[in-house]
């Protein structure tokens, strides 16, 4: 059974930090690049921030870039988004996506809210 679970999201003042992660379960991680999208109040859903299965290449919306850092420990099968320097449009239900690198397998976790505001 496939099973991605977000964690870490909460209430923040802006200019904090906070770290997602998203634990997988019931697929061969490795194999797959992953992602982290969002969907802001009366938004459409976006990317975020991609990690390469390896873990060699990253990309960021322009958005976060400088602020935001994504990583993944293989060995744990677990990506995680480093969120720093917070803005209140960084306000959204934030959620773990898994991308078969060969094959066209995608996953998604269930997402977990960020609120930046004072």
């Amino acid at each position: 059974q496939v099973q991605l679970v977000e964690s870490g999201g909460g209430l923040v003042q802006p200019g904090g930090s906070l770290r997602l992660s998203c634990a997988t379960s019931g697929f061969t991680f490795s194999s797959y690049a992953m992602s982290w999208y969002r969907q802001g109040p009366g938004k459409e859903r976006e990317l975020v921030a991609s990690i390469a299965n390896t873990g060699g290449s990253t990309n960021y919306a322009d958005s976060v870039k400088g602020r935001f850092t994504i990583s993944r420990d293989n060995a744990k099968n677990t990506v995680y988004l480093q969120m720093n320097s917070l803005k209140p449009e960084d306000t959204a239900v934030y959620y773990c996506n898994a991308k078969h690198v060969l094959r066209k397998y995608v996953f998604w976790g269930q997402g977990t809210q960020v609120t930046v505001s004072s």
